[in-house]
């Protein structure tokens, strides 16, 4: 099956009050890892791809994978730029296979984000590919940004809804209150704002920073109107954990494979535990 657009699977999750996960793709590994939590649960699931790691991997490496699991599995599966910094990067990645992008222009005034958002939105559904925006500023680290948590800016109702019917985009990230990283403490959700975005709105709202929040407020978050979860930090803990655990039995140990294979499937772990979690098994 090739590679499709969000809009294959997330209409349907907000209807039936389910989120797709998405699930950063930061190498072989975290590919292999997904996919395979993914045919284990019949679920559909977003491959997340930020500038960070386009560069680490190189765009056709990037592409490629995710083709091969797109093709293996049988699954929809989405190809999704993460926090796309341009219209240049977008057409990119686009004009590169893949089939969802993000524009991420939160740090821009509301006119601006809404012009440079529309842009990227009139291309890329030319190209039958989705588009995700964002409103507001969601705190922590992701790659080489760093927001802290005291200027983060939580999303106005009636800016998002604004932004949404001037954009069309198919996807609205709004900062509610989630980080980007672990959280040192519990997070407090916003759930009214989703709940006021999502009744005005036909398309889902999108959860950044969704590792470490606890599973009840995930579900009520669901309810409220979310249909895509982004996962990642999670992910990489439990890869390099294992890593640092088999590395310690054994200081002999030098074999990539050795190492890489047990830190591959504690990620199926967790990827799997969040598909059930989102409610989107079986949904494929």
């Amino acid at each position: 099956m090739p590679l499709v657009s969000m809009n294959e699977f997330l209409p349907k999750a907000k209807a039936n009050k389910f989120a797709v996960g998405q699930f950063n793709m930061n190498n072989l590994e975290f590919a292999q890892a997904i996919v395979e939590a993914a045919i284990q649960e019949k679920s559909p699931f977003i491959y997340g791809v930020s500038e960070g790691a386009l560069k680490y991997m190189g765009i056709e490496f990037t592409v490629a994978i995710a083709e091969a699991a797109a093709k293996k599995s049988g699954l929809p599966i989405a190809l999704h730029l993460d926090h796309g910094s341009s219209f240049e990067v977008a057409m990119k990645c686009i004009r590169a296979g893949f089939s969802s992008v993000m524009f991420d222009g939160s740090h821009y005034p509301l006119e601006e984000n809404i012009r440079l958002t529309k842009e990227i939105v009139k291309a890329a559904h030319a190209m039958g590919v989705s588009v995700e925006g964002e409103l507001g500023t969601i705190g922590g680290v992701e790659d080489d940004i760093s927001v802290d948590e005291a200027d983060a800016a939580l999303a106005k109702p009636e800016e998002a809804i604004r932004f949404w019917e001037e954009t069309g985009v198919d996807a609205l990230a709004i900062a509610v209150g989630t980080a980007h990283g672990m959280y040192k403490g519990e997070p407090k959700i916003r759930f009214d704002i989703i709940r006021e975005v999502a009744a005005k709105v036909p398309v889902p709202i999108v959860l950044h920073g969704g590792s470490g929040v606890p599973d009840d407020a995930i579900r009520e978050a669901i309810q409220c109107g979310v249909g895509k979860i982004n996962v990642n930090t999670e992910n990489q803990i439990a890869c390099t954990d294992k890593i640092r655990e088999v590395l310690g039995k054994d200081s002999k140990v030098y074999d990539p494979r050795k190492y890489l294979g047990p830190a591959r499937e504690a990620m199926i772990e967790v990827v799997a535990e969040k598909i059930r979690l989102f409610g989107s098994s079986n949904q494929a």
